[in-house]
């Protein structure tokens, strides 16, 4: 079975392997700076963060098939993207309509404009799956990628009253973003990666060094011009799904690489308004089960949650008949379930 809890320190090991692998852009490939997030991260859950806005919640998915316990994905959460400190940048998408009565011809130009923002939402991201379970027939990447959700709606009071989530665009064979070759490099003499993980440390040099006025896509290339906004092929099932339960491309995206910025009210998001409440029950329901995220709700225990599949019965929620002993014996295990014990279940969508 999969165990989704948060990040510990004897992961470091395992993320630094992620680090390496070709297309995993969501992880620094420095042992310190991966431990730093760690930490910060373990600092998070256990509320020692001031201001609590710079809280990051990072979540493990964990194998624990013949007590491999191997990390197999991660996720986070930041509780705010945008500060006064570390605003938000992004390019707004836009259009300008020219026109010439003279020789009756006009166009519509595509524009970009660089934007801050220093009252951010909260951010959802860091979404790596182990090249190896990508088409594990446990969905690693429904599980953790949905925790985010879980965890958002369990704990309202820590977030954001919107959140966003930055995609990547798909880069070009030479892993280069296409954007920042044509703008992102001749403003700031950088290389993408570099500036990247400048800007974890500080935004500074965006506001200084970037064009303040209205970029005209069409001075760039077609290879740039069409990157914006844009993901790759194995981000597309990700769009599908932010989609799905009330994500919006609101005409934001990256100013380094182009990728799309989506956005949503957290209170709207289907996961979040179809999250139950109730106990645990030992019998099962005559209702339809209904796959999803559990959960035991216990103030002074470590965030955990596993898959389950299980049906209401009032406030009371079991396995549903499907449920193999070993996977209805493991989540009781792993939660330390016990009946009458306070949950919540989300469903996936």
């Amino acid at each position: 079975m999969i165990l989704l809890r948060e990040i510990q320190e004897q992961d470091l090991e395992a993320l630094e392997k992620f680090s390496n692998v070709p297309g995993m852009y969501n992880l620094p490939a420095d042992r310190e700076l991966l431990r730093e997030k760690i930490l910060s991260s373990k600092a998070s859950f256990a509320d020692r963060v001031n201001p609590k806005s710079e809280a990051k919640f990072i979540f493990a998915a964990v194998d624990l098939s013949e007590g491999s316990g191997r990390l197999v994905g991660t996720s986070m959460i930041a509780a705010q993207h945008g500060s006064p400190e570390s605003p938000h940048f992004y390019f707004e998408v836009g259009s300008e309509r020219k026109f010439s009565e003279t020789i009756n011809t006009g166009f519509i130009h595509g524009t970009l404009k660089l934007k801050y923002d220093t009252d951010g939402p909260s951010e959802i991201g860091g979404l790596v799956i182990d090249p190896d379970y990508r088409r594990h027939e446990a969905r690693i990447g429904r599980q953790i990628s949905f925790v985010r959700f879980l965890f958002l709606g369990l704990h309202r009071t820590k977030f954001r009253k919107r959140v966003i989530a930055e995609l990547l665009p798909p880069l070009n064979k030479r892993g280069q973003s296409p954007l920042w070759e044509a703008i992102g490099r001749r403003f700031t003499n950088m290389d993408y990666w570099e500036a990247d993980q400048l800007c974890q440390k500080d935004k500074e040099f965006i506001l200084s060094l970037f064009p303040a006025g209205t970029i005209y896509t069409s001075f760039l290339s077609a290879e740039a011009r069409n990157s914006v906004g844009k993901v790759g092929k194995d981000t597309e099932p990700v769009v599908h799904m932010l989609k799905k339960i009330g994500f919006k491309f609101v005409n934001q995206v990256d100013p380094f690489d182009g990728g799309p910025h989506f956005w949503a009210d957290v209170e709207e998001l289907l996961p979040v308004r179809k999250l139950k409440h109730g106990v645990f029950a030992p019998s099962g329901s005559a209702l339809e089960p209904e796959e999803g995220l559990l959960t035991r709700v216990h103030p002074s225990a470590g965030f955990r949650a596993v898959h389950a599949q299980g049906a209401w019965d009032g406030d009371r929620f079991s396995f549903g008949p499907d449920t193999s002993e070993e996977a209805r014996n493991g989540a009781i295990r792993e939660l330390g379930l016990s009946v009458g014990d306070a949950i919540a279940f989300m469903p996936y969508y």
